[in-house]
């Protein structure tokens, strides 16, 4: 019980210091004109790197997204990671690709690069196809023949808003330290997504995938936030983040036979600088908006949240000896130990309680009085966590919702904290106790195509 509100007590210190941040970088990018920048020829080139695997619903509609980003000079790179169905021939057919002869110099070990094709149509798309070796191994290899400073890696199955890289890519206009930068990920689950522009958005169907996006201000907004306030953020997601290339080929790439590849990178570039006495910036910006799709059926959610749990489990125990080790600074002392007792451990401790403090309470070992202020203590945190992300949510993303919406997410922050948090650490047990059976099992998750 008293885990549970210490864990809530860190988690509202951490909903006010975001909150104070997001308002001071509102103000801030808000005041500078940066989209004046748009057509600046002094921004760094990005390679979009999309590892693809059965993605053939998915791939065209998003490449011809990226085609449209408000940004002067990218390249896209798609990578088939030896896929099963039409994915290769349908981005051959709709972008008119041939092949060509090219040398590749591989900086990463990778599995063996096929075929690499090109279009005269479109000359900044590249399409790669290669032997299956899985997500990182994708990604090493998207790398390999990319040819510019920063890379970003996407999601086949994600969009990321017109002016999302120009955001993100000044974070390394700004501080020349940065070699990482995350974006936010919101939830598209019911909401018509066009180009990677928001025309509307529609609460979805389905309880579970409203609770979702309750879930996912809370862990982006607050959490993220928070960590890189202190440049102690520990992960940036697979879905959309953007990295100085350099700095990746030089720790050694991504690291294969794991499923929390987008964790394991940043953590490692924190152990290699750190080690190294290098000074470097992790950044996040809040501004800089991904849409991805969540899982839609109980079961998908039980998937993705498990490889999650086994994600972090398999990078904590990579890293041990940054634990509570003083050369890597606030990482190695407050960082790491954290994501080792309240992400990890914590949701063992939670479940215990589950069952716990219902058997004391019917043996008559707690009292029923301090048993009812903890309950009511427990849930108003609770809701305090989930309304105050919910507030930042329509802060940074203004007019997204109506004020109908609003009050109906409202509802659904409330609601969330009697079942659905139960429910998910649940999963995240499964997870830890299966950590020997699935840390290289990525299961399928069902999506649907965005609304066009």
């Amino acid at each position: 019980m008293a885990f549970t509100l210490l864990l809530n007590l860190i988690y509202i210190v951490q909903l006010f210091v975001s909150f104070f941040r997001v308002n001071r970088n509102y103000n801030k990018t808000f005041s500078d004109d940066y989209l004046s920048y748009e057509d600046s020829e002094n921004l760094l080139p990005i390679s979009l790197i999309i590892p693809a695997f059965n993605e053939q619903e998915h791939i065209v509609q998003n490449v011809r997204s990226l085609m449209k980003l408000n940004y002067p000079h990218f390249e896209i790179i798609v990578v088939n990671d030896g896929s099963t169905d039409k994915t290769g021939d349908k981005v051959i057919e709709a972008f008119h690709m041939h092949k060509i002869e090219t040398s590749i110099r591989y900086q990463i070990p990778t599995q063996k690069i096929e075929a690499v094709y090109y279009s005269k149509t479109y000359p900044n798309l590249l399409y790669v196809q290669k032997a299956n070796g899985g997500k990182s191994d994708a990604l090493n290899a998207g790398i390999n023949i990319s040819k510019y400073p920063l890379f970003t890696c996407l999601d086949a199955d994600s969009r990321i808003e017109k002016d999302a890289l120009l955001r993100l890519s000044m974070e390394f206009i700004k501080d020349s330290r940065t070699v990482v930068a995350g974006g936010i990920v919101r939830i598209a689950n019911g909401s018509k997504i066009v180009d990677g522009e928001l025309k509307g958005f529609t609460m979805p169907k389905k309880l579970i995938e409203r609770f979702q996006i309750v879930e996912y201000y809370r862990s982006f907004l607050m959490g993220r936030v928070f960590w890189a306030a202190s440049n102690s953020l520990l992960i940036v997601s697979g879905a959309f983040g953007l990295f100085r290339k350099q700095t990746v080929i030089e720790v050694g790439g991504y690291k294969k036979n794991t499923i929390g590849e987008d964790m394991e990178i940043v953590v490692r570039i924190h152990h290699y600088m750190r080690k190294h006495c290098r000074k470097y910036k992790v950044k996040f910006n809040e501004f800089s908006v991904c849409w991805t799709q969540g899982p839609m059926s109980l079961n998908d959610i039980r998937s993705q949240r498990r490889r999650w749990q086994i994600g972090l489990m398999d990078t904590l125990i990579s890293h041990a000896s940054m634990t509570f080790n003083p050369r890597y600074g606030f990482v190695g002392l407050v960082s790491m130990p954290y994501n080792w007792i309240f992400e990890l451990f914590g949701a063992l401790v939670e479940t215990i309680g589950y069952f716990l403090i219902p058997f004391t309470l019917i043996m008559g070992e707690l009292n029923m009085f301090f048993f009812v202020i903890y309950f009511l203590l427990s849930v108003s945190l609770g809701v305090i966590l989930s309304e105050g992300s919910l507030v930042l949510e329509q802060y940074t993303h203004r007019a997204a919702m109506t004020a109908k919406q609003s009050i109906a997410i409202s509802v659904y922050a409330i609601l969330e904290n009697f079942g659905y948090r139960q429910i998910i650490t649940i999963f995240r047990v499964e997870g830890i106790l299966k950590y020997r059976k699935l840390r290289k099992t990525w299961g399928k998750i069902k999506r649907k195509e965005f609304e066009q």
